[in-house]
C-alpha cells in the first residue's frame, strides 16, 4: 500500500491483511465517519415533520430489504423476484406474536429487539427452505420458483383467519428507556432504531464480503464449475445466499411492521417485489453502495412522479388516463434506461467520481 494512508492513488498491498481492511485509507474511513455522523445529528437541527420522517424510514427500511436482495441477487447472481414475500415473513411473525401474546405483551412493548432478531430468524429459515430448488434450477426456473414462493405467500396470508384474511393487524407502540414512545417521536424514534441497524448490518455485510463466504458467492456467480473446482459447495453456497437475503429481508418486515404499527398483506405484493429488485438494479447490483442509493433514487423518483401525476389530473382533464399511467410507465423506463446505458447502476457513478479525485489531476 502507500505510505500515504490519507490519499492513495493506488492499492499496493503488500499483505493480505492490507487487502481486507474495510476502508483503503484514512480518508475513506473519515468520510464515512463524517457522513454516519450527519445522518444522527441532523435531526437535532431540521424539523422534517412527521410526514417526511415516515418517508425517510421507508427509505431506511427498504435499504434493509434490498441489501439481502443484493446479496442473494447482486452477489450470488441468483434471481429472486418474491423477495417482498421474505419480508412479509418478518411482518407476519411479529404478527403471529401479537396473535397469540396480544400487541400489549411484554414482548412487544418492552422486549422489541429480540422481537426483530426473531423475525429475522424466521426470514432466514424461510429464505434456506426457497434456496433449496437452487440446487437444481437456475436462471428463469429459479425466478418461477421465487414468483410461486410470491404467489404462496400471498395466498395463505388472504386465506387464513389466523392472519385476519390479510386486513391490518394492529402492533402496539414500544417502550424505550423513557416509556412509550409518543405518537409525536413515534416516526423520529424508528427513524434512529432502524439507522443503528443499518450501521451494524452494513458493517457485518461489508465483513462478510471480504470473508471466504463472501468470496465464494461472488466465485459461484461468475462460474459455479470453477467454484466447485477450487474447492468450494456451489450448493450450499446458494442456499446460505437465500438465507442471509431471508434473514436481513424479515429484519426489515420486522420494522416495517413495528413502524407501521400493524402488518397488511397489500405491503407485500409482486408489485413490492418487483420495486425491490429495480431498487437493486438502479443502485448497483453487486455493490454495497448501490444498496444505499437504489432506494433513494426510487423513492424520490416515485415522489416526483405522483407530485407531476397530481398536477397533470388538475390541469389536464382530458388526459386522466395519462396521469394513471405516469408511474407504471416512469417505473418501467428508468428501469430500461439503466439496464440499456448504465448496467452497473448509480453505484457505477460514484465509484468513477472516487477515481477521478484519487487520480486528479491525471486522466489515467
Amino acid at each position: 500500500m502507500s505510505s500515504n494512508r490519507w490519499l492513495a492513488t493506488g492499492n499496493y498491498f503488500t499483505s493480505y491483511q492490507e487487502e481486507q481492511r474495510i476502508f483503503f485509507t484514512r480518508l475513506d474511513s473519515t468520510a464515512m465517519l463524517l457522513f454516519i455522523f450527519g445522518l444522527f445529528i441532523w435531526p437535532f437541527f431540521i424539523d422534517a415533520g412527521n410526514k417526511y420522517m415516515l418517508i425517510i424510514d421507508n427509505i431506511l427500511v427498504a435499504v434493509i430489504a434490498v441489501m439481502g436482495l443484493n446479496l442473494v441477487t447482486g452477489f450470488a447472481g441468483l434471481i429472486s423476484i418474491g423477495h417482498a414475500a421474505f419480508v412479509g415473513i418478518g411482518a407476519y411473525t411479529i404478527a403471529s406474536f401479537v396473535q397469540v401474546l396480544g400487541d400489549s405483551h411484554f414482548l412487544m412493548t418492552h422486549a422489541w429487539p429480540v422481537m426483530i432478531l426473531l423475525a429475522g430468524g424466521m426470514g432466514a429459515v424461510f429464505g434456506a427452505i426457497v434456496g433449496l430448488p437452487a440446487l437444481r434450477l437456475k436462471h428463469l426456473y429459479l425466478a418461477i420458483a421465487t414468483l410461486s414462493f410470491q404467489m404462496i405467500f400471498q395466498w395463505v396470508i388472504n386465506f387464513m383467519n389466523f392472519f385476519n384474511q390479510g386486513q391490518t393487524i394492529s402492533v402496539d407502540r414500544v417502550v424505550w428507556i423513557t416509556g412509550q414512545v409518543s405518537r409525536k417521536e413515534h416516526y423520529l424514534f424508528w427513524y434512529y432504531a432502524i439507522l443503528v441497524v443499518i450501521v451494524l448490518l452494513g458493517f457485518s455485510v461489508r465483513n462478510l464480503l471480504r470473508t471466504r463466504y463472501g468470496r465464494c458467492l461472488v466465485a459461484v456467480r461468475d462460474n459455479d464449475r470453477a467454484a466447485d473446482a477450487m474447492g468450494m459447495h456451489p450448493g450450499f453456497t446458494k442456499v446460505y445466499a437465500f438465507g442471509l437475503a431471508g434473514f436481513l429481508a424479515g429484519v426489515a418486515g420486522a420494522l416495517h411492521a413495528f413502524l407501521y404499527r400493524g402488518v397488511g398483506v397489500e405491503s407485500f405484493t409482486l408489485h413490492h417485489s418487483i420495486s425491490y429488485l429495480a431498487m437493486a438494479i438502479v443502485g448497483g447490483l453487486g455493490t454495497l453502495p448501490g444498496s444505499f442509493m437504489g432506494p433513494v433514487a426510487i423513492k424520490v423518483l416515485e415522489m416526483q412522479v405522483e407530485r407531476l401525476s397530481e398536477w397533470a389530473s388538475a390541469h389536464l382533464t382530458f388526459a386522466a388516463n395519462l396521469a394513471t399511467a405516469l408511474k407504471p410507465l416512469s417505473f418501467g423506463l428508468v428501469i430500461v434506461l439503466f439496464l440499456m446505458f448504465e448496467p452497473r447502476g448509480i453505484a457505477n457513478w460514484w465509484r468513477i467520481a472516487r477515481s477521478y479525485v484519487k487520480l486528479w489531476p491525471f486522466r489515467y
